[in-house]
């Protein structure tokens, strides 16, 4: 778990954070995502939560799609387009 995902974690209530703890390496497999959809909403909401953990990791990051760098570079271009400061 990276270090800003353990924050996270640890900064809810103690049952969630033994849940999300016990739960998350099943949220990364596909067996396990296949077993957390018998809970509605829990694979989603665990995959969110594991989604998060590459966040911090800017190489991996990009790898899934998302691209920090590119996300300010668009937002500074429109705003400038616009004549916002």
């Amino acid at each position: 778990m990276s270090a800003s995902l353990d924050e996270f974690v640890a900064a809810g209530p103690w049952p969630l954070r033994v849940v999300i703890r016990a739960l998350l390496p099943l949220a990364r497999r596909p067996r396990g995502r296949a077993l957390l959809r018998l809970v509605t909403g829990a694979d989603q909401a665990l995959g969110g939560v594991a989604a998060m953990g590459y966040y911090d990791q800017p190489d991996v990051a990009r790898r899934l799609g998302w691209d920090a760098d590119a996300v300010i570079a668009r937002g500074r271009a429109l705003r400038r387009e616009e004549g916002r400061p």
